[in-house]
């Protein structure tokens, strides 16, 4: 029924972006669908979704016994346990949910200050932390690695992690501040009245209001922290067992370069949980973009 109230036009359209999305999502389906092939069979230069020895029968219960011999699950067993990604994985979920946790907390309140107070040099110094969106990130490794040496952390998962979330994250820092310029006064009169401070006026009145804006931080940072491969790759150079997955991938490059089905496995690994974030929480990453948009 749909179909026939579509006009030409429209179904033109809907098939040249069906066509544009199959395009653009191949590379990431063919690496996928790698991850269960021989080596043999990507050195032969196939571009093929399905391996050659696929035939739909296999997909009957009465040949699922043998299917392992079609689809070479053991990609996944090679990656996992040899190439060490089980201790890569586990590192790279305690880097990213700590260096959210900093930034939520850091960003949350220097918006909080910036959207709710007025001081000398206030413009100054938002115009001094926008500017530092333009310094690559090249060039402030060096004195970051300084610091953490200096505090003895340059060994370790904490230093990596706050060498991670160190940064100004100028974007948070200003969707908190628009937020919090939107709230009410009246809310930190009533929080005065009844005696609270400014630390348990900021952590019990204005950052729970501040739930759209967490959202968005949450979810972008995850992502970058998750993805995240220059800061990791310098501070485990002497590390290898704290390495994160972006890291791990390089080094899997390097030491296994012919086994590519493995590669294909270790690449499945580190992409397809952060979609899998990202799909069960995309309504709140919208509903916290619409409402840091509109506070």
């Amino acid at each position: 029924m749909y179909l026939k109230k579509m006009s030409l036009k429209s179904l033109i359209l809907h098939g040249l972006f069906l066509l544009v999305t199959f395009i653009w999502i191949y590379p990431l389906i063919w690496t996928i669908s790698s991850s269960f092939k021989l080596n043999q069979e990507l050195f032969d230069g196939s571009i093929n979704i399905l391996p050659k020895d696929f035939k739909w029968s296999d997909l009957l219960p009465q040949n699922w016994g043998s299917i392992t011999n079609v689809f070479h699950i053991e990609n996944y067993g090679n990656a996992w346990y040899v190439a060490n990604f089980s201790d890569y994985f586990i590192n790279t979920v305690i880097f990213s949910v700590a260096v959210v946790l900093i930034v939520v907390v850091l960003c949350g309140m220097t918006g909080y200050i910036l959207g709710r107070y007025s001081f000398p040099g206030k413009f100054i110094f938002l115009g001094a932390i926008t500017a530092t969106m333009f310094i690559p990130t090249g060039y402030t490794i060096i004195p970051i690695w300084k610091l953490i040496s200096l505090l003895g952390l340059d060994q370790s998962l904490a230093g990596l992690i706050l060498a991670e979330a160190g940064g100004t994250h100028v974007l948070y820092i200003l969707l908190f501040t628009a937020y919090f310029q939107g709230l009410p006064k009246e809310l930190e009169e009533s929080a005065q009245i009844d005696g609270a401070g400014f630390i348990r006026t900021f952590t019990t009145i204005m950052l729970p209001l501040a739930k759209p804006v967490i959202a968005t931080t949450a979810i972008l940072q995850f992502i970058h922290s998750w993805n995240s491969f220059f800061v990791p790759l310098i501070f485990t150079v002497h590390r290898p067992d704290l390495r994160t997955l972006g890291v791990g991938m390089y080094s899997f490059s390097e030491q296994y370069s012919t086994d590519l089905a493995g590669l294909a496995a270790g690449a499945t690994i580190s992409f397809i949980p952060i979609m899998i974030v990202f799909i069960f929480f995309q309504k709140y990453f919208v509903d916290g973009i619409a409402g840091a948009v509109k506070g």
